[in-house]
């Protein structure tokens, strides 16, 4: 394990710190009642803050795409993992038929976001005895379900 140095910390941050020392450059001129405060807030961050960004956060851009790959692709591999998971638990006797129908309805319901906040809205309007808002529900799932066939 890499120990990371203060000097690393400062390279990784320098845009921050550049932007935080204009501010206070200027803030400080601004409350002590010099007139260049404008032209300091201006410079720096018209000038200083931008070349800054540009000779230390070169390869940010790079590590961002690198970061928000397995992002894209977590939803997919997780709706995988959990179906797995359960066939495991029920392939090793841990759940009845009847809970693993349930789970695998449920866990099939909840695939996208959208079907996600779906059963969601339905089952707390059900839990709060909202019968009308249960089938509107529905009747947009049953929309969804022939707009998608």
């Amino acid at each position: 394990m890499s120990e990371v140095t203060p000097l690393d910390r400062a390279k990784r941050n320098a845009t921050g710190i550049a932007a935080t020392t204009v501010t206070g450059v200027w803030l400080a001129a601004l409350m002590l009642g010099y007139g260049w405060w404008l032209a300091a807030l201006l410079f720096g961050y018209i000038v200083i803050v931008p070349v800054v960004a540009m000779v230390f956060d070169e390869d940010e851009d790079e590590t961002e795409e690198r970061a928000t790959e397995p992002d894209r692709n977590a939803a997919d591999g997780n709706a995988a993992d959990a179906l797995d998971r359960l066939r495991t638990r029920y392939a090793d006797g841990e759940l009845t038929d009847e809970e693993f129908e349930r789970k695998l309805d449920r866990l099939l319901e909840t695939e996208t976001v959208a079907d996600a906040a779906d059963w969601t809205r339905r089952e707390r309007a059900r839990a709060d005895g909202e019968v009308g808002e249960v089938d509107e529900v529905d009747d947009i799932d049953e929309e969804r379900e022939r707009d998608a066939a």
